[in-house]
């Protein structure tokens, strides 16, 4: 249940009786009863079904247990938090509605979750109607920006371009063949790229979608065997990417003569997809299980201590559970501390949201901040090529943690969401193309 902020004069008057009753003592050190948690309920929301399950369940997974060190760390004084976990199904009017029923019958503070930019989009203008908040965790498209939302994964500049020119600059790739999920972010993904491939004097040999959740991926195969690029740029995302690889190589397409650069393959992909039919190829993005750090090593091993030696962690899941972190801190922030040492921490979407601009954390993958005019993190881009066991070594990384910027400078922000609009419309209102 929402629980609505007292004003000042009720708190005196409630620090008052709880005093004149003896049951706290001012200070807080001088053996008087504490008063106990209240609990607040946020939102999981993720795919636990379909196409995009074996994605997104490890990212709830991460999730769930940065609720718990929340609690267990009481890192906001006087709360529980509570998470009420929903399936979005892989498709996004279920994840609409799984997410107006998390605020309005739930009374969630907040929702963790979504990995298409098609569920995001449903969600949108369900956390944008109630004024709650949702914390994204995977790279995206741009083009966006709510203040709603907390974008954790990378903006474009922080992953695609940078990616891009390192493929023109360290491998000396200049013709390209783009393969993707058809539905909003690799159509504008691919527009991004294609601008960039223009103004660096590179070629697009072959583009091609498939439907999300699709198999059929014998015929994209055979137009990269025709078109003999100098690499595949890979946006396809779920279930697909394991027949794509499959045909691939089946194909006699091998990473030594033609590599795949994938933006939405990680560690858990690997496994599922089965890593060695990826071993030399690449992928971008801005956290890997092999990043070299303190704080990585300590959070790998929390995680497997939790669910099992074998598991491994992924990008999207360092950037949700340094979500609900930068969520607390931010709760924490939005509760001034009571007279008596007491603090009143309400949780409310709005006190949070003003408190969440400017917030950092240190986490597996380095230093984040949170942009205060986009909500956007800055994050350090990287780009990593699949070993033998299912893991990436690190090729190249940027040197700084890169400023986030949601629209890509190749084109106005209007044109931008012109364009955006134009596949919504042709479409037919959905974010992703209608499968015949």
């Amino acid at each position: 249940m929402r629980v609505m902020p007292r004003t000042k004069a009720a708190w005196q008057w409630m620090l008052a009786m709880v005093l004149a009753a003896g049951l706290v003592m001012t200070g807080g050190c001088d053996g008087g009863s504490p008063a106990p948690n209240k609990t607040v309920k946020v939102g999981v929301l993720h795919s636990q079904t379909g196409t995009m399950a074996e994605s997104e369940k490890p990212v709830l997974d991460a999730t769930l247990m940065a609720i718990q060190e929340v609690n267990d760390q009481g890192l906001i004084p006087g709360v529980t938090v509570e998470a009420v976990v929903a399936d979005g199904a892989s498709d996004p009017q279920t994840f609409a509605r799984r997410a107006e029923e998390l605020i309005r019958d739930e009374g969630v503070v907040a929702i963790f979750g979504c990995w298409t930019s098609a569920s995001r989009k449903a969600v949108k203008p369900v956390v944008e109607k109630y004024n709650n908040l949702l914390f994204y965790p995977v790279q995206y498209e741009g083009i966006e920006s709510s203040p709603n939302i907390v974008y954790l994964g990378a903006a474009p500049n922080q992953q695609i371009i940078p990616a891009i020119y390192w493929a023109k600059h360290e491998l000396g790739a200049k013709r390209f063949f783009l393969v993707g999920s058809d539905y909003v972010f690799p159509r504008a993904a691919n527009e991004i790229i294609k601008d960039q491939m223009k103004a660096l004097g590179l070629e697009v040999v072959g583009e091609s979608y498939i439907p999300l959740g699709s198999n059929d991926t014998e015929a994209v195969v055979e137009e990269i065997a025709a078109a003999q690029p100098d690499m595949v740029i890979n946006t396809l995302n779920g279930s697909t990417n394991k027949a794509f690889f499959n045909n691939l190589r089946n194909a006699g397409i091998k990473p030594e003569e033609i590599p795949t650069l994938s933006f939405s393959i990680g560690e858990n992909e690997l496994q599922a997809i089965g890593w060695r039919n990826l071993v030399g190829d690449y992928a971008a993005w801005n956290y890997f299980q092999s990043v070299p750090s303190n704080e990585n090593t300590a959070w790998t091993q929390a995680f497997k201590d939790r669910y099992g030696k074998d598991r491994t962690t992924s990008d999207p899941m360092e950037a949700a559970w340094a979500g609900v972190h930068l969520w607390a801190q931010a709760a924490r922030d939005a509760a001034p501390e009571k007279p008596g040492g007491l603090f009143s921490p309400s949780c409310e979407p709005g006190e949070v949201g003003d408190h969440i601009a400017n917030q950092s954390f240190k986490g597996p993958g380095g230093l984040v901040f949170i942009h205060p005019d986009n909500q956007h993190l800055y994050k350090i881009a990287r780009v990593g090529q699949v070993v033998p066991g299912g893991q990436f070594r690190i090729v190249w990384s940027s040197d700084v943690a890169v400023r986030p910027q949601p629209y890509p400078l190749f084109r106005r922000e209007d044109d931008w969401l012109a364009y955006l609009n134009g596949l919504n419309r042709s479409w037919g209102g959905s974010w992703t193309a209608p499968s015949d």
